[in-house]
């Protein structure tokens, strides 16, 4: 038990070393301090705001990194997250800002909107998948490029509305029956007034989508199918798994999933889709469900750790202590080391038991 707990331990540690030792490398390498910035990084980043910033990031990195997860457990690499949520907050604005309904409708209508269009588009990957045996990576990357390149630019250039005053082109706003309220007012019973930023009452969901998760997979019987049939396909169909039919459950759940990693904006921020709606959130999801694992509280923890490391990172670029770029780089090294340290900690893990079953063979034999 204890061992276990040591090894669990090691891992977070060892990456956390590794990062901090290259990233300090790489900082002195672009002739920045690395104790100035790291101080600065620090003070920045233990603000409320910053962190409430960091959770309103991390909330659609939390939900994309579900989405891909999914899929991951049973080995499928659904890397069309991308096209999968830019579709569906496309479709759910359209939506959302065409018709008038009560608030909890009008809300309720775009989330199931986002979410039927997130499945249907990781549905045709999954249709490939079963009756012509396209690999999902494959398809899924098609996709990504038709959905944003394709479809969204398309059909946003047909419904746009002029916007004069920011000189953007934009889908027609959601009136306020269609937002979610922010959550400041619960957190500023417990901290003080939130000065310039909102913290998106879609966390919520975001919280209520990673408890679906793991009682799926650690819970239910359907859980376990997609599970076994990721690990073994043959052996679950012998069971009577049908793994046709979990691959397309699989990939409807995560397209569903990857419907709602856009709409924490568009609810909470944006009210309307528009040119510099936000993009690479699907990819980045890839990164943070590999850092967390696959487990629903490890994805929650880097999830934060990226979104707090971009939000605090960036006073580095504005005070001038380290070039811009030093941000995405530190992700990228905190990525790296991660997998490192897991790699590291995990084959050890393996040899000691190899060591003590063959140990506890010998004696037995004795």
């Amino acid at each position: 038990m204890l061992k276990r707990i040591g090894y669990g331990a090691a891992a977070p540690l060892i990456a956390l070393m590794l990062a901090l030792a290259f990233s300090a490398i790489v900082l002195w390498i672009s002739d920045a301090d690395p104790v100035v910035a790291f101080k600065a990084v620090i003070d920045y980043g233990t603000r409320l705001e910053t962190n409430i910033e960091a959770l309103n990031r991390a909330t659609a990195l939390y939900l994309s990194a579900i989405a891909v997860s999914i899929g991951l457990r049973m080995n499928l690499f659904n890397i069309g997250v991308e096209g999968q949520y830019v579709l569906g907050a496309f479709m759910g604005a359209a939506v959302g800002a065409a018709v008038r309904l009560p608030p909890v409708l009008h809300v309720a209508l775009i989330v199931v909107v986002a979410m039927a269009v997130g499945a249907f588009w990781a549905g045709l990957a999954g249709l490939m998948k079963i009756t012509r045996n396209v690999h999902e990576v494959i398809s899924t990357i098609m996709l990504n490029v038709i959905a944003v390149s394709g479809i969204v630019a398309f059909l946003l250039s047909r419904w746009k509305v002029e916007d004069l005053q920011n000189l953007d082109t934009k889908l027609a706003d959601i009136p306020p029956s269609g937002w979610m309220p922010d959550l400041n007012g619960w957190l500023e019973t417990f901290t003080r007034d939130i000065r310039r930023v909102e913290l998106f009452g879609f966390l919520l969901v975001a919280v209520a989508v990673g408890i679906f998760y793991h009682v799926l997979f650690g819970k239910t019987r359907l859980g376990f199918d997609l599970r076994a049939t990721g690990a073994n396909a043959m052996a679950a169909e012998a069971s009577g798994v049908s793994p046709r039919r979990t691959v397309m459950t699989a990939m409807l759940m995560s397209g569903a999933i990857a419907g709602l990693v856009g709409l924490a904006d568009l609810l909470g921020a944006a009210h309307n889709y528009n040119l510099r709606f936000a993009q690479g959130l699907g990819f980045a999801g890839i990164a943070v469900a590999l850092l967390g694992r696959n487990h629903a509280v490890g994805v929650a923890v880097a999830a934060f750790l990226i979104g707090w490391l971009e939000r605090s990172s960036g006073v580095l670029a504005i005070k001038g202590d380290a070039p811009r770029e030093i941000v995405t780089i530190m992700s990228g090294i905190i990525i790296l080391s991660a997998v490192i340290a897991f790699a590291v900690v995990e084959r050890r893990r393996l040899a000691d038991m190899v060591r003590r079953a063959a140990a506890a063979t010998k004696g037995a034999e004795t």
